[in-house]
């Protein structure tokens, strides 16, 4: 019989670190800043452009997530009543209207 590991002793598979939001989009920064300046050999600008794009994708995934469970969080508190979340738009109309007399005067 063979042995069987145990998902805790399980080797994970090699490959890209997976960084907090905060962690990619500070490495993004970075990438893209040292892109800019210009000064890299191509193949290090190439390698440096893939490893944004994948930093960039890590960033809108975890974006995507998070307004998603937003999403969520507001549409199970929409039918409570007593529910003091507001699922009004942000940018309300009345409010641009307010905003444009203020200027005005």
């Amino acid at each position: 019989m063979a042995a069987r590991r145990s998902k805790a002793t399980e080797k994970k598979p090699e490959g890209p670190e997976v960084l907090s939001f905060e962690g990619a989009l500070e490495q993004l920064e970075t990438t893209v800043g040292r892109l800019e300046e210009g000064e890299l050999p191509l193949e290090e600008a190439l390698a440096l452009f893939e490893k944004g794009v994948v930093l960039s994708r890590q960033c809108t995934e975890t974006l995507d997530a998070a307004e998603k469970r937003i999403e969520i969080l507001v549409a199970e508190n929409a039918g409570d009543p007593e529910d003091e979340w507001a699922s009004e738009p942000f940018d309300r109309e009345e409010d641009r209207d307010e905003d444009e007399e203020a200027l005005d005067d």
